[in-house]
């Protein structure tokens, strides 16, 4: 038998409208777009993107459901260029491509307006299961899949576990008590990467650095199968089953690095994700994601600081290898 191989990442695929505005409108009044562009969001191609400019032969699986329209065509087109196999999404002939408009600030703030469109409706029945060759399956974003949300998404990582996939799932930080429909997948998680408010309002831990530990370590007695891993400006830490924690502060990076926050939580869970297809320790986990994290902030979307060059003198040889 061959074995399986890749990642197949699942869920949220949608597009941005990016508006750039020099200030916002009191109501009734009007103000001018200075630029429109456009650009991918969501998880399946923050993450099947960001996984394939780290580890390039790596395969990488979209599966995801987009409208038979122009976002849709835009969105798989994007994908497929950057090397992800995009025979897993579904196109609806019924549905719109969902997307966001964003009205940005330069140098402010953002305020988004999202349509669920297509997203909405993705549930177990839009996953082609025999058509996934992989070793692990990422399901996500939680909090913004209604249907993932209300039960779909349990189905699809029971499904994922009986076909012998690793799964692991992410989820959106919303200030709500929605966070309980997640609470009834754990047990089909086996890697659980999160950020601290997430695992906050998950496991009712108040989210600072001194707690991360005391979150992780609950978070497995509610289920999670292998290991949880939490991310915070500051610091990351990944507790595995045996009870093992291992910790790494952040990098110190050099004024003006920044250019931009869009996208480093999906880059150090992508990261993550390479790491644990690659059989790394915690700690090896720990370093690559990180690294993915550091590099998505030299730029200002989600994906373009990311390339595999930027790896190689910070993480093990072997992290990168096939």
């Amino acid at each position: 038998m061959t074995e399986k191989k890749g990642i197949a990442v699942v869920g949220t695929l949608l597009v941005d409208n990016i508006y750039e505005i020099g200030a916002y409108p009191d109501l009734g009044e009007l103000t001018q777009i200075r630029s429109v562009r456009r650009a991918l969001g969501g998880l399946v191609p923050n993450n099947g993107i960001g996984i394939k400019k780290i580890a390039p032969r790596l395969p990488v699986y979209a599966v995801g459901k987009v409208g038979d329209d122009d976002l849709g065509r835009l969105a798989v087109a994007k994908m497929e260029e950057a090397g992800v196999d995009v025979s897993t999404v579904t196109v609806s002939s019924t549905e719109s491509t969902s997307f966001t408009d964003v009205m940005s600030i330069v140098g402010g703030q953002r305020t988004f307006f999202t349509y669920p469109g297509a997203c909405a409706s993705f549930g177990a029945e839009d996953v082609p299961w025999d058509r996934l060759p992989v070793k692990m399956l990422h399901l996500g974003y939680f909090l913004l899949l209604e249907k993932v949300d209300g039960g779909e998404g349990r189905r699809i990582l029971e499904e994922a576990k009986k076909r012998g996939m690793t799964t692991s799932i992410d989820l959106v930080s919303e200030n709500s008590d929605r966070y309980t429909c997640v609470i009834p997948c754990l047990t089909f998680v086996d890697n659980l990467i999160i950020n601290e408010l997430e695992a906050g309002k998950l496991c009712g831990i108040a989210p600072t650095p001194d707690n991360l530990g005391e979150m992780a370590q609950k978070l497995l007695s509610m289920g999670v199968r292998e290991r949880v891993i939490i991310h915070m400006p500051e610091i990351g830490i990944c507790c595995n089953r045996n009870g093992s924690l291992t910790v790494r502060p952040s990098y110190e990076l050099p004024r003006g690095y920044v250019k931009g926050k869009t996208g480093a939580g999906d880059a150090f869970c992508s990261g993550a994700l390479i790491a644990i297809e690659r059989g790394a320790t915690d700690e090896e986990i720990l370093i690559l994601a990180e690294a993915a994290a550091v590099a998505s902030l030299s730029e200002a979307d989600a994906t373009s600081g990311l390339c595999e060059e930027k790896f190689l003198p910070t993480c093990k040889e072997d992290l990168m290898r096939n």
